[in-house]
């Protein structure tokens, strides 16, 4: 794990959102960052190569695909979680909060 999913599963784990949350989750194809089964959420943390044509283009069909199965993607930048890790709480927890 890099340091920024290192700190956000220290947030996550142990249904501290009132969600369980699963750490490098296999959905069809594609290992997640985070995933909440129950609430059909993946949470994943994105470092530089993502921002470059190549990944956008491999992000898209991702959440593209994962979408069609049903889930809701939240994308963050590893430095929004290291710099802003209440602010990127408060976004997954907002988003739960909406699905109860």
């Amino acid at each position: 794990m890099t340091e920024a999913e290192k700190r956000l599963w220290s947030r996550l784990r142990g249904n501290r959102l009132g969600c369980h949350f699963r750490r490098q989750h296999r959905v069809g194809p594609y290992v997640v960052d985070f995933a909440c089964l129950e609430l059909k959420l993946i949470v994943e943390v994105d470092g530089g190569q993502h921002n470059e044509p190549q990944g956008l283009a491999r992000d898209r069909r991702r959440t593209e695909f994962l979408n069609r199965d049903g889930f809701h993607v939240l994308r963050f930048w590893n430095n929004d979680v290291l710099a802003r890790t209440d602010d990127v709480i408060e976004t997954i927890w907002s988003y739960l909060n909406s699905q109860h």
